[in-house]
């Protein structure tokens, strides 16, 4: 059999011998021996092949397969194919999700020549990898099989973090030579024994922390039970976001933000605890910036997250020193309650906000059913509204916080819907939905999710209202550089890939459609006024003043 085909071959079984249950694939030329071998493994049932005609989408589908099913490959071809994966390979990077980059390349004697769909492929993701191998074409010498083999099992195992407890994209880039269709459909290759075992790195011991500084424990996103589990042992209060995995319990407090602005709550606070990616908040930002606040870091990730700057200790896991005195939890706890309540209480009096739809969509979660959120205001609203679960018996919270853009939030809850089986709610503003519109095309001979997508449409970028930028002083150039009015026919978009749409305009009707099953595709659209946006959120900030003084 030709090399091209035997290498490819090769490379797909060994995929699937190390765990491997899904790859995504947008096809092209140069790919073709991955695709031919790609289909083979599909069809006997090794392997879970789903096809994208857009790279990008393919990378943040495969984005979401990893984060519930572990490591996942996505195949392209060679030139500004490859180079679409970027925005997905930075987010998977950042936030720590094992991917597994396979790009077509010309063999090394036409680089550099102009040749067709060529540019240097080398190193194309830069820093933003954790290993990277520039594979020449395969010519059918001995032992290029075993070679191979050694590569991938090298690749996953960085992917995974084995080794070093840092998972994240890999990238090999496969130089494929002519022919680049299978000659032989007979022969497929056993798979073999000859890679390495790779042991994963030694756990270390826990670090002991003293029980007397006022402390709080920041869950950041993708923090874990972990932050739970430490925060109800220690008695401390726990601040946790809604990606976290840690918003529930008796040491959850809600509308923490508001909390960390009170003198007698978050200026008395004297160490915090940190676990995740703590960058959803501008108050928590400022208290771990803050030179009175001892911060400690617990990351197991050789490279831990102190945007502040400020770590007194990085630590990789942590034990809960004896409760303290009852009274610093019991206050947050009082707080919060009434907090809560005011917020609830003008969330309630009012028409549809995002804050409101962030709240109906969180209390509408079911056991088992993943939420994805968006990036911008989704996430904050979500962290604003929705008051922390007394158990964790619903399904997950995901959102792409690693570098918090918009971009693949409907591709990744895609990839999530697969991965998990289930089905799935995303929560997504308007431009995010636009932004990935292109992700909702899935082809008829696809695999189709359970996934449910609630835009909350402002008509433009309602985030910027709530900064700098929409204080009235910029209202001369807000609404064309920042608000970013779009008019776009969401019904039609939907209709145009064929997807379900709905609008819905009030609380009881949005109710009714979340506590209906998911099942196919579909989208509830919920328009909410932009203009008013800086006048709720100042209600709701003396709402919640009031309530506590």
């Amino acid at each position: 059999m030709n090399p091209s085909t035997a290498a490819a071959r090769v490379l797909v079984t060994e995929l699937v011998r190390h765990g491997v249950r899904h790859v995504v694939l947008a096809p092209g030329s140069r790919s073709a021996p991955l695709a031919h071998a790609l289909a083979t493994a599909s069809a006997r049932g090794d392997l879970r092949l789903h096809v994208r005609v857009d790279e990008r989408v393919a990378a943040f589908t495969a984005l979401g397969l990893a984060r519930v099913a572990g490591p996942v490959a996505v195949v392209t071809t060679s030139g500004t194919a490859a180079a679409n994966l970027h925005p997905a390979v930075l987010e998977a990077s950042h936030a720590g999700v094992p991917l597994l980059l396979l790009t077509a390349d010309r063999p090394h004697e036409v680089r550099g020549t102009g040749a067709n769909q060529t540019t240097d492929q080398v190193r194309l993701f830069g820093a933003a990898v954790r290993f990277f191998a520039d594979v020449p074409a395969p010519f059918g010498r001995p032992g290029e099989d075993a070679d191979l083999r050694a590569l991938l099992a090298r690749a996953l195992a960085a992917a995974a973090g084995t080794r070093s407890g840092d998972p994240g994209p890999v990238h090999l880039d496969l130089a494929f030579r002519e022919p680049l269709v299978p000659d032989d459909d007979a022969f497929w290759p056993e798979a073999s024994d000859g890679a390495p075992e790779i042991v994963a790195a030694r756990a270390v011991e826990p670090a002991t922390l003293d029980g007397g500084p006022l402390t709080v424990v920041i869950a950041g996103d993708g923090a874990g039970p972990d932050a739970r589990t430490f925060a109800e042992a220690a008695g401390y209060p726990l601040l946790a976001e809604p990606s976290s995995g840690a918003r529930s319990g008796p040491a959850a407090v809600g509308p923490y933000r508001l909390l960390l602005e009170r003198p007698e709550l978050g200026g008395r606070i004297e160490r915090a605890v940190v676990f995740g990616h703590a960058t959803l908040s501008r108050p928590v930002s400022a208290l771990l910036a803050r030179e009175s606040v001892e911060v400690v870091v617990v990351d197991r990730r050789p490279d831990w997250i102190d945007p502040g700057r400020r770590a007194a200790r990085v630590v990789s896991a942590v034990t809960a020193p004896p409760p303290g005195d009852p009274d610093w939890p019991a206050s947050w706890q009082r707080a919060a309650k009434a907090a809560q309540d005011a917020v609830d209480g003008v969330l309630a009096a009012g028409p549809l906000t995002g804050p409101a739809v962030a709240a109906l969509v969180w209390a509408a979660r079911r056991s088992g059913e993943a939420l994805v959120v968006g990036s911008s205001n989704p996430v904050r609203d979500l962290d604003l509204a929705a008051a922390p679960a007394v158990t964790d018996e619903a399904g997950p919270v995901l959102a792409n916080r690693g570098l918090a853009g918009i971009d693949g939030t409907l591709s990744t809850a895609t990839g999530v819907a697969l991965a998990s089986g289930g089905p799935v709610r995303a929560l997504v503003g308007d431009l995010t939905f636009l932004h990935d519109a292109g992700g909702l095309l899935i082809g008829p001979l696809e695999e189709r999710p359970d996934l449910q997508i609630v835009v909350v449409n402002d008509d433009g970028g309602g985030i910027f209202a709530l900064l700098e930028h929409g204080d009235p002083a910029h209202a001369e150039r807000f609404e064309r550089v920042f608000g970013t009015p779009h008019g776009a026919d969401l019904a039609a978009l939907c209709a145009g890939y064929g997807v379900a749409h709905r609008r819905v305009t009030d609380p009881a009707a949005l109710r009714s459609a979340l506590a209906e099953p998911v099942t196919g595709r579909g989208v509830i659209e919920v328009p909410v006024a932009r203009a008013a946006l800086r006048d709720l959120h100042a209600r709701i900030r003396a709402a919640v003043s009031a309530a506590l003084d």
